[in-house]
Formats: C-alpha cells, structure tokens, sequence
C-alpha cells in the first residue's frame, strides 16, 4: 500500500479526548517524577496521547496505527487527587506519515498543560516484524 494512502481518511481538525479522575497512583510520589502528591507529568503524557489516538486510530485503515515519536509539552498547573482531567489533541497537520497535534490538558479549574505531539503512521505488521528482530540480537 501506498504511504500516501492511509493520510486519505484523515483530515486537518480531527480531534480526540481523553479523561481521567487523578488517583493516588497517578501523583508525582508513586510514578517517580517528584514527591508532591499532585497528577505528575508522565500521567498527564500519556493522556495526551490518549487523546491522540482518539482522533485519528480509528479513522486509519487496517494495518496501520500511529506510534507516538515527539511530545512538546507544558506542565503549567497542578493538579491534586480526585479532580478530573481532560485531554484534547486536534490534527493540525499532517506531512507524508507525520500527524502533527496540538495537545492540551484542562483539570475542573485551570488549563494544566499545552503544547504539540507528533505521530508516525506505520504499517503494523513491518513494524512488529523490525520490533521482533531487533529483539533477537
């Protein structure tokens, strides 16, 4: 298949979303990024990513999925236990296989963080395929 072919289901302005209620297993103290038992940043990462995926996964055809490759990311607020976090990532762009989104996290007061997260459309069979190999050495 054609790398061009899988970016024809997919279009500038797709958004997804991602929420979550910060537990205490997703603070600072219990992932190792810091010893305030606030949401920590990896936690907020992935649900970024999360929202990403919501986007555009299910818009690809079969066989592909994206790989998360850069996060450009804010942490500007914290966030305490049992507050409610959502994430949103809006296709801004896209360049061959590179999906380029801005990314932003809001908890129930505050904007929490910002920024942009690039993601590389692959064929998933070839890229298990390499994964596999570069297990064997």
């Amino acid at each position: 298949m054609d790398h061009a072919a899988p970016m024809e289901t997919l279009h500038i302005g797709m958004t997804g979303h991602a929420e979550m209620v910060v537990g205490t297993r997703d603070t600072a103290p219990r992932v190792g990024s810091g010893k305030i038992a606030v949401l920590a940043t990896p936690v907020m990462i992935n649900l970024i990513e999360e929202a990403a995926l919501d986007a555009v996964e299910g818009a690809l055809p079969e066989g592909k999925q994206s790989l998360g490759t850069h996060l450009e990311v804010s942490h500007i607020a914290a966030t305490p236990t049992g507050m409610r976090v959502r994430a949103t990532a809006e296709l801004v762009e896209i360049d061959g296989r590179k999906l380029t989104f801005a990314v932003r996290a809001e908890d129930e007061v505050d904007l929490i963080g910002e920024g942009t997260h690039t993601r590389v459309v692959v064929t998933a069979d070839t890229f298990s395929a390499r994964v596999d190999e570069k297990a064997k050495r």
